[in-house]
């Protein structure tokens, strides 16, 4: 029998109790000389054999010595093949068992895969961390199992437990990967499905429990631990990536429906979502449909802003593959899918990412940076590599492993000022003394200019609520790079001046007009989001000052307004067909609103205009210029009414007579306007394409007849001019009759 190597003794207890940062050096197979010898880690065994493959003979039953605390010790000659293959053969009273040994596997992740980590630059780096099934071959069977590899530079020793080892990681102690603070482990035998989380021994001598940051899956909250998954979806939206790659999201149509997942209709799950949502979004026209964060959280009432596994699809709706599903579907429909993405901060859960080894890993160790006190989180320390990489690569997986058509990003104005929310005196100027988070910056760039790469025709959003300078703008020109910014201007003004009774609203005419002083300084999305429907706001048909019937009649003309005024549109969930109730995420939707003609009116209007939209390269192949839009009359403040008109005349590179032209006379009176004069770009016969007092929208049919002629009589600077009817709280969209 061959001797065991020696070894320092005093190392096989922290072994034992799997503290020790290095435990393949001690545990597994390792050749020395012409000896090969073998420990594992079996406490309360009886007896211990390691069955070692032969060449070309049966396998050899080698019985092991107990050396202390539990670890057991054998040696075998060395062969020209090296270190054998071996299964582990323990008995614990009348009972043996055969396992695989974790510690005889090389480590997971290759010297590139450190490298690029260290250097913040793996953008796939959930390819490399988190948990995957990987499958062996071996002489004594094919090995099937787990790897568990994590980012925890200041921790001294990482264990994984899981429903797989009784949650006792004692024996599962991972090994550190050198300085790149990675630690890593293969187990045998961990299924798809099985439930997992970290240990982690911290520098002051803490056991700290974290959920996995990389985690692609995580169990239904409350519970908190990650769980092992795959992939095993097959996609059939070919065709729409396709086309979605030949296509500038920039300048095509796009109208967004805004949905929180949970509260939609309650109780759906991704699968039955992908049914009824779909239905319902194509039956409505939107061309997108963007979703609330489905990154897993644990608090529901934060509707999914509050991240703590920015890798894990909300087990509250079904596994990964469920929502891929979701997706698919909606892709074949020809609808797009936004996901919002929550780079800006994360809860304090001490099972998730604060304070995630011991130490401000994943935040700001400076609170003054590294909280946001408004909302009782931590801030991402944007400036590390691992992190800002940990960020960006999410970006990518979200577009690359979903297939999501682009991403919103939440609260970026919160990233972009190192003052956000803070008194004088909470806060530290940036190097040049000014209040930009440069860090920040430089990591919303990088995020956008990875995502435009790794997804062709997909587009970036941002939420951002200041006139921080080139949002919009390529990074190549020193801008942050998003496709598209919220223009929460045009919505606080539009509501506010929409919140005044219609006798008043002359005394506030320059808050409609006022937004396209900068309609073209960014490239704008008009929302009408979920954030002005809660918390006391009331729905927008709850803003509108009159009797029911009135504010529908509002509903349906702020909808007009909103549609026909340049920008990309966005419309939470609900307001579709003017539901009474703020939104509350406890609750579905009120779809019996459905049933009453009043409120079915609003949602078959809004059909009407997202066909129109479509129809109509007018309304949005030119939303970012001036050419794209022209008043007609800016001024009829006295009358609450704008007169404009929306043409792709400067993109499609063709006289204005030969253009694709709307009109749009909006009207924000309380008082029908009969022979209404209205200017017009040129002659002939108009036709009336939307009246949103028609009687089918719930209106009283106050309109034109679905026909106007444009005369000969010059008005306001135009050489044309008709006159109409404009029906009270009502749109009125004209197009040439070619």
């Amino acid at each position: 029998m061959a001797t065991p190597a020696p070894i320092d003794h005093s190392i096989l207890g922290p072994v034992a109790r799997g503290e020790y940062a290095l435990p393949h050096d001690v545990l597994g197979a390792h050749v020395s000389g012409d000896t090969v010898t073998i420990r594992t880690r079996r406490p309360l065994a009886d007896a211990v054999t390691f069955v070692v493959a032969g060449q070309d003979a049966e396998p050899t039953r080698v019985p092991a010595e107990h050396e202390v605390d539990g670890i057991w010790v054998a040696a075998i000659p060395a062969t020209a093949g090296g270190a054998p293959d071996y299964r582990v053969e323990a008995r614990y009273g009348p009972e043996t068992i055969t396992v695989d040994d974790p510690y005889r596997f090389l480590p997971t992740l290759g010297e590139v895969d450190l490298h690029l980590i260290g250097e913040g630059r793996h953008e796939r780096l959930w390819d490399v961390l988190g948990s995957h099934l990987r499958t062996y071959p071996s002489v004594l069977g094919e090995v099937h199992g787990a790897s568990f590899a994590v980012w925890a530079p200041n921790a001294v020793s990482v264990r994984v437990k899981g429903d797989f080892n009784d949650w006792d990681g004692r024996g599962y102690a991972m090994r550190s990967l050198g300085s790149s603070g990675v630690w890593e482990l293969f187990v045998p035998g961990v299924e798809i499905g099985a439930r997992y989380k970290y240990e982690i021994n911290t520098r002051d001598g803490r056991w700290i429990e974290k959920a996995d940051p990389m985690a692609r899956a995580s169990e239904v909250p409350p519970l908190t631990a990650s769980v092992v998954t795959d992939t095993h979806y097959e996609w059939h939206d070919e065709a729409w990536l396709d086309r979605r790659a030949a296509t500038d999201p920039h300048t095509s149509s796009m109208s967004i429906y805004e949905v929180h997942l949970g509260s939609w209709k309650k109780g759906l799950s991704y699968r039955e979502a992908a049914e009824q949502l779909v239905e319902y979004v194509t039956w409505l026209g939107f061309t997108h449909v963007e979703l609330m964060p489905l990154a897993e959280h644990p608090f529901g009432g934060s509707w999914g802003y509050q991240v703590t596994s920015y890798y894990a699809p909300s087990a509250r709706f079904g596994v990964p593959d469920d929502l891929r599903y979701l997706i698919d579907r909606l892709h074949q429909a020809g609808i797009g899918v936004i996901l919002d993405w929550v780079p800006a901060h994360f809860p304090k859960d001490s099972f998730a990412l604060a304070e995630f080894d011991g130490t401000h890993l994943y935040e700001h160790p400076d609170p003054r940076r590294g909280e946001q006190k408004d909302w009782g989180t931590y801030v991402f320390n944007f400036g590390r590599t691992e992190v800002r990489n940990f960020l960006v690569a999410n970006a990518a997986y979200w577009l690359e492993e979903f297939h999501v058509d682009g991403l919103r990003v939440d609260a970026v104005a919160s990233m972009l000022y190192l003052d956000y929310s803070r008194n004088p005196g909470e806060w530290e100027p940036n190097q040049y003394g000014g209040r930009e988070n440069l860090e920040a910056i430089a990591l919303l760039q990088e995020a956008n200019a990875v995502a435009y790469r790794v997804a062709p025709g997909a587009v970036m959003i941002a939420e951002e609520s200041t006139s921080f300078p080139g949002v919009t703008t390529p990074t190549d020109a020193g801008g942050l790079g998003f496709g598209l910014k919220w223009n929460m201007g045009w919505m606080n003004d539009t509501l506010r001046y929409l919140g005044e009774d219609p006798v008043n609203r002359r005394y506030h005419h320059g808050e409609l007009t006022f937004s396209l002083v900068y309609a073209f300084s960014e490239q704008f999305l008009l929302p009408l989001s979920h954030d002005e429907v809660v918390h006391g706001k009331g729905s927008l048909l709850a803003k509108m000052p009159g009797d029911h019937r009135t504010k529908l009649a509002g509903v349906r003309g702020l909808l007009a307004y909103q549609w026909s005024h340049p920008g990309k549109k966005l419309l939470f969930m609900g307001q579709e067909f003017a539901q009474g109730a703020e939104w509350n995420e406890e609750r579905g939707l009120d779809w019996w609103h459905l049933d009453d003609p009043g409120h079915r009116g609003v949602a078959e209007l809004l059909r009407r205009l997202n066909t129109l939209y479509r129809e109509h390269p007018a309304l949005w192949a030119d939303d970012f210029t001036p050419g794209g839009f022209q008043w007609l009359d800016a001024n009829d403040g006295d009358r609450n009414v704008l007169a404009y008109f929306r043409t792709d005349a400067a993109v499609a590179g063709v006289p204005l007579s030969e253009a694709d032209v709307v009109v749009c006379v909006q009207s924000f009176s309380g008082m029908t306007h009969e022979d209404y004069r209205v200017a017009l770009p040129f002659g002939g016969r108009w036709r009336e394409v939307l009246n949103t007092d028609a009687s089918e929208y719930g209106g009283y049919d106050v309109g034109n007849l679905g026909m106007v002629e444009a005369r000969d009589e010059p008005y306001h600077g135009r050489s044309h001019s008709a006159v109409i009817r404009v029906p009270a709280l009502g749109a009125i969209w004209l197009t040439p009759e070619r």
